[in-house]
């Protein structure tokens, strides 16, 4: 079993009831009503799952040794009882941003959008994990999912978040996003 991998299994089943599905830009997603995520590299969803967006996590690709440390000491574990607020935010970015280097993406990224300065100042009340696809395959329809959770009190907080991350540099490399809203019932 990949404890690394994940299914992200939008249908009619699983403890996420879907209260809005917004397409940001690009194709949209099929209309579901819940989501249930699925750990391990063995996935069997229902075959009547209108999606399955599968990714896997990894190391930090665009930090450095002090930001890495400052996301370590402030990140909250998901799963936490009051965090019955959730969001999936597919994204695929353009070509564009991947015939860039490692570094140009990193400057893109961090100096001139603040990705990881803007996401430090919404923790502990966010949590979130990041999910690669790309590093299953090029034909994915999605390079990243990212899974929020937090607390209703927190709901502000994290549209603030996404907004500010929305008017970066970085979200001109954006050909695909999707804004999936959940409850954990």
């Amino acid at each position: 079993m990949n404890a690394r991998f994940f299914a992200f299994v939008g249908g009619n089943s699983g403890i996420w009831k879907v209260v809005s599905n917004e397409t940001l830009i690009g194709e949209p997603l099929g209309e579901v009503s819940r989501l249930d995520i699925v750990s391990g590299s063995k996935v069997h969803p229902d075959p009547h799952a209108g999606w399955v967006l599968r990714g896997i996590t990894s190391n930090e690709r665009y930090v450095v040794r002090e930001e890495k440390s400052k996301l370590l000491a402030k990140q909250q574990g998901l799963g936490r009882p009051e965090a019955t607020c959730a969001a999936l935010i597919p994204i695929r970015k353009n070509s564009a941003w991947w015939a860039l280097t490692q570094d140009e993406r990193r400057h893109i990224l961090e100096e001139n959008s603040k990705h990881i300065k803007i996401g430090l100042r919404y923790l502990p009340a966010v949590a979130r994990r990041l999910h690669h696809c790309r590093d299953l395959s090029e034909d994915e329809p999605f390079d990243f999912l990212t899974w929020f959770e937090f607390a209703p009190a927190h709901q502000a907080d994290f549209n603030e978040l996404v907004s500010e991350l929305r008017a970066t540099e970085e979200w001109n490399y954006v050909e695909r996003e999707i804004d999936i809203r959940l409850v954990r019932e």
